[in-house]
């Protein structure tokens, strides 16, 4: 590889001007005001409850949801909002960000496929649309699109941590196939999911960042075990898998041998993008709902008690500095003014904001909150820090602004250039 994988980033193609078709792309307006009628005549009401979350839920009310989001999927998909910014032979729109932007609102307060959005559509697809080979693109991404396929990520281990180049789940050549051992951790959903993007060793005898490749592979399949994990709320959407001689055609390798951390990278740059990736569709809840502070602090009764409004204005003042951060990132993004590595930001404020609100509407409740008249607010009061540690760490966000945004020093690190093998490694070595 001629290139430091270090700090080598893959380029994704910006979603399209204008469709593949070579037509003219539809009006921004003419297609919000045909996406408003047709949502407002096919879908129902936002119902939080109906959306992905670390919430507790018996198996079959997560099974029965995920079906109806398949179904809602499909039904964009045959409406022809599904994909927007994903280009046309790929079972997608190919139409802009713009027209993307419009969509997501024109859906907010209504029902959408959350479980088919993210990690499906961002960062999945968008790795395929990045390393994917031709054939991969057309087969997995229109079955993506269609609610057909629903995507996880296998990435982060049990031993790693936040460090994911430091990957001990291996991937040995024989003949046409790879076959992989190891485990895998934190992937939400994976027991109800079709296929997996998998970050997987095949060099132990080069400096860790430089011995990786990724592959995509069926979830449910021998080999493969998927245990559920039980969090403090009851919930069990989190997963652990155990991948034990698991045989991977190498026509199911995305990009070159050894060359996962440049597709690693890009990958990890969508997975800060998240819901705000112009792949996916995740509109903004209703300003009324059960965990609104507003709705909160009225039934409560604290909507006049010292502080109380000033944690409402706050709160709407993280809502509103989010979307337009978000915004302006996928604007700067999208034409190279700011660099992909800008999504780290976005991330970054994510997590931070996102503890923030839980907090101020459990504070908001005041001492009922516990009387389970809130809907889930204590649960996501407890759960909070999920927000700062899902899709990578608001630690690991704040290094990347620092070294691949701002331009600063790089950390000393002394594994850069020991083989893998011989990095110590909870007092062994491989």
């Amino acid at each position: 590889m001629s290139e430091d994988p270090v700090v080598a980033e893959g380029k994704s193609p910006a979603p399209r001007d204008r469709p593949a078709t070579g037509r003219e792309p539809e009006d921004v307006e003419s297609f919000r005001l045909r996406a408003r009628a047709w949502i407002r005549a096919h879908l129902g009401p936002y119902r939080p409850e109906a959306v992905a979350g670390l919430r507790k839920v018996s198996r079959e009310e997560e099974l029965a949801a995920v079906g109806n989001d398949r179904r809602l999927q499909r039904m964009l998909y045959d409406a022809g909002f599904a994909g927007i910014a994903i280009p046309v032979e790929y079972g997608g729109q190919g139409l802009t960000v713009a027209h993307q932007r419009a969509f997501t609102e024109e859906m907010a307060g209504f029902e959408y496929p959350s479980r088919c959005q993210v990690p499906t559509l961002s960062p999945c697809a968008a790795v395929l649309l990045d390393f994917g080979t031709e054939e991969q693109k057309r087969r997995h991404i229109p079955a993506m699109l269609r609610g057909e396929e629903i995507w996880m990520q296998f990435l982060s281990e049990p031993s790693g941590g936040s460090d994911v180049a430091g990957a001990v789940t291996t991937a040995v050549r024989d003949g046409a196939d790879w076959v992989l051992n190891g485990a895998k951790i934190w992937t939400t959903g994976a027991w109800y999911s079709d296929w997996a993007l998998c970050l997987a060793r095949t060099n132990w005898d080069v400096p860790k960042h430089r011995g990786l490749t990724v592959f995509i592979l069926p979830i449910h399949q021998p080999g493969i075990e998927v245990h559920q994990i039980e969090m403090l709320n009851g919930a069990r959407e989190f997963c652990q898998e155990f991948l034990t001689d698991v045989r991977v055609p190498d026509s199911d390798r995305i990009g070159e041998v050894d060359g996962g951390w440049t597709v690693g990278t890009r990958w990890m740059s969508h997975e800060r993008l998240l819901s705000e990736s112009p792949y996916v569709t995740v509109p903004a809840k209703p300003a009324l709902s059960d965990r609104s502070p507003v709705e909160i602090a009225c039934r409560a009764g604290t909507v006049d008690e010292p502080g109380v409004r000033d944690l409402i204005g706050e709160d709407r003042m993280l809502d509103v500095v989010g979307t337009a951060l978000q915004r302006r990132l996928g604007t700067g993004m999208a034409t190279g003014r700011m660099p992909d590595q800008s999504a780290a930001i976005g991330r970054l404020f994510r997590g931070i904001a996102e503890s923030r609100r839980a907090t101020i509407e459990f504070e908001v409740a005041g001492d009922a909150v516990w009387d389970g008249e809130f809907g889930d607010t204590a649960d996501v009061f407890l759960m909070r820090q999920v927000s700062c540690i899902g899709g990578g760490t608001t630690e690991m966000a704040r290094n990347v602004i620092s070294e691949r945004v701002l331009g600063m020093p790089r950390e000393a690190r002394s594994d850069n250039t020991v083989p893998f093998r011989d990095v110590p490694r909870g007092g062994r070595r491989t």
